[in-house]
């Protein structure tokens, strides 16, 4: 009589130890997706009730796909939160949107009618945000090294604030809003010195790095912060309105957003000590972690609120200031859980890879994307997560790795999943 055996699936000694074997290889992860991401009756991925095979088929691939109705409620738990934890302290918050994360003029609109405002980082953004027809009241323009042309436009549309940079832009910008009989609303980007817990390519707060005013102090004891203060405050084609920060992207532990506040509130203090004057405005700016792997735990927002403000009203209360107007700027928390990219696999090889005692196999996929859809990856060694959309598998899952189609061996777009055999 024949016996039928059975072999067990274990875990490939290739996999990192954060990836976990599947005991479902078609399950769909729930914080990795947007919430109207499942699979149909039939087994496929669809969104908001449309099969991947249906976009595929009259978008080609690859295709970037992003839930509005997702997108939508993200952005009103943001705005939602944070209004009411800092309702008491200074009648809510102003939420801009980090339209670097994803823009499109469609996703202006939403982003206004969720009553967010919009950030912006190039003069190609600000003409989206034109496009959409958001007043120039909803927007700020960040950049290290904006040009003439940029400067203009912002001026031109009349910009919610302009976020300087550097000593060099702050001048260049008070002399073009004097030619042109203007005033340019401003806020000073500061690097508090805080090292947030994320990869050196994103951490944006450290001293050595190309953003930001040094709160510093030189040879001469002042600080790039302060003399762009005193310079603001003199010029009279500036109308200063606060402080910037952000301490980088991709950031789960709330230590450094404390931080930075408390050093930012400090300087406001600082400021109007010396001055006489009580800027009224606060940028915590955003970096909100998400989950790209089933490693992640990201926060929810009223927690994050909650914890800021706590920071803000002690600091405050131990400082004697009144509270400043906060804003936020959160991008990737908004946009990243609400779209996924769409690739046909094409090509599939397995490989034998030498690792500790032995040789173990690892299967790669090449779809018909790459690094041209997603630098992250090759930039930082991004971490993503992936799936069989177009079916449910009743394979054993396999250490896999997805690849993208271009000419470099380091054009990975999955380093590490496990996917069907």
């Amino acid at each position: 009589m024949n016996q039928e055996t059975t072999t067990a699936v274990v875990a490939s000694p290739l996999a990192p130890e954060w990836l976990s074997l599947p005991e479902d290889v078609n399950r769909v992860e729930t914080k990795l997706w947007a919430q109207d991401v499942a699979r149909n009756d039939a087994g496929e991925l669809a969104i908001s009730g449309i099969p991947v095979s249906e976009l595929a088929a009259e978008f080609g691939t690859p295709v970037f796909v992003i839930s509005e109705t997702d997108f939508r409620a993200r952005a009103r738990s943001f705005k939602a939160a944070f209004d009411a934890a800092f309702a008491e302290l200074c009648g809510g918050v102003d939420v801009y949107y980090a339209g670097k994360s994803f823009l499109c003029t469609e996703v202006a609109r939403w982003v206004r009618q969720e009553g967010l405002r919009l950030d912006t980082c190039t003069g190609g953004e600000l003409a989206v945000a034109a496009r959409a027809g958001l007043p120039g009241e909803l927007l700020g323009l960040h950049g290290n090294n904006k040009s003439d042309a940029e400067i203009h436009r912002a001026l031109d549309m009349d910009l919610g604030r302009i976020v300087v940079d550097s000593l060099d832009e702050l001048e260049r910008l008070a002399g073009i809003a004097a030619e042109r009989g203007s005033v340019a609303k401003v806020m000073l980007r500061l690097t508090p010195g805080v090292h947030a817990s994320t990869h050196e390519f994103i951490a944006t707060a450290h001293e050595d790095q190309k953003f930001g005013l040094s709160l510093a102090a030189d040879d001469d004891g002042t600080s790039p912060a302060g003399r762009a203060v005193a310079a603001a405050l003199a010029a009279g084609s500036i109308d200063l309105l606060g402080v910037h920060c952000h301490i980088g992207s991709q950031i789960f532990e709330p230590e450094g957003f404390a931080v930075a506040a408390e050093r930012l509130l400090g300087f406001l203090a600082t400021v109007q000590d010396e001055h006489g004057v009580a800027l009224g405005e606060l940028d915590l700016g955003g970096g909100y972690g998400i989950a790209y792997t089933e490693a992640d735990t990201p926060r929810p927002p009223a927690e994050i609120a909650n914890a800021m403000a706590a920071v803000v009203h002690d600091t405050c209360t131990a400082l004697n200031i009144k509270v400043p107007r906060i804003s936020i700027e959160p991008g990737r928390a908004i946009s990243g859980p609400a779209g996924f990219s769409l690739y046909r696999a094409g090509t599939t090889k397995t490989v034998q890879v030498d690792a500790g005692t032995g040789s173990f196999p690892r299967r790669y996929v090449s779809v018909d994307g790459g690094m041209s859809d997603n630098a992250r990856p090759v930039l930082y060694d991004a971490d993503y997560s992936a799936v069989l959309a177009s079916r449910a598998s009743t394979a054993e899952p396999v250490i896999s790795r997805v690849v993208g189609k271009h000419c470099e061996s380091g054009d990975i777009v999955v380093r590490d999943v496990y996917l069907p055999a």
